[in-house]
């Protein structure tokens, strides 16, 4: 079984960030402990004696806000968050990312949360069909953090595979998604410095952290599924997600806009 595992990055609510981001890494089952063991390994630099008790939070990061970062240099603290990106990068090469950049001015009716989650629930669908065709018949399972509106996304998911998204039944997800506590999951962790890493490039045009993971985003005959940016403007935009879809129109990207 194929596990995406997602996280967001933004307010949905904040006047002051024009972007909400809903992103994450898709792993197969039997690899999610590696990465666990990898990331204990990042954390033993920061708490030699109790790296189990690191969480690697993105924006806590980045901010230094919260301790163990806030006894850290800019530097250090910010080589930690470029550090779990760096084992998302050198992981294997059936992990793949996938994220939503909203735009929320450009949907000004509409749920950036439900928007994004919609997106990347077809999304992981139809790269799941690729696997089935490719003769892998494995199925999907969502898992988000509990500070996603949990109650929100369950009824989303369940009413998607009865009736499906926007732009068709989803036919290969196994189960309506889990909700786990980012404390206890590596796994969500990474998802969340995914999200970051794709807000701070779109939010803050600060992409040296999507730089380091940009090429892990799903991708097939040279179009890239796994990102997309939803913007007014998207028709024009050159950043590699909108880009890719216009030199790709007429291939499966055109499936999902």
């Amino acid at each position: 079984m194929y596990l995406l595992y997602l996280d967001d990055a933004g307010s949905p609510g904040n006047a002051n960030e024009e972007y909400f981001v809903l992103g994450g890494i898709c792993v197969y089952e039997a690899q999610a402990d590696w990465f666990t063991r990898e990331i204990d390994k990042l954390a033993a630099a920061f708490n030699p004696t109790s790296p189990e008790d690191v969480e690697f939070h993105a924006s806590t990061i980045f901010s230094r806000r919260e301790g163990p970062w806030k006894d850290f240099g800019i530097e250090d603290a910010r080589g930690a968050l470029k550090g779990v990106l760096q084992i998302v990068r050198s992981s294997y090469s059936t992990t793949r990312l996938f994220a939503c950049a909203i735009h929320k001015k450009s949907y000004p009716n509409q749920d950036p949360v439900e928007l994004a989650f919609e997106d990347l629930c077809q999304r992981f669908d139809l790269f799941l069909a690729r696997q089935r065709q490719a003769g892998d018949p494995q199925r999907g399972l969502l898992i988000l953090d509990k500070t996603t509106r949990e109650t929100t996304l369950q009824r989303l998911s369940r009413e998607f595979r009865k009736v499906g998204t926007k732009w068709g039944v989803l036919r290969n997800l196994a189960d309506t998604p889990l909700f786990v506590d980012s404390r206890a999951s590596r796994l969500v962790q990474i998802a969340d410095h995914v999200a970051y890493a794709v807000f701070r490039r779109y939010n803050s045009g600060d992409a040296q952290y999507l730089d380091i993971i940009a090429s892990r985003f799903d991708e097939a005959d040279g179009v890239i599924h796994g990102l997309v940016h939803k913007h007014a403007e998207r028709s024009v935009c050159t950043c590699p997600a909108c880009l890719s879809r216009r030199l790709g129109r007429g291939s499966l990207s055109e499936t999902v806009k």
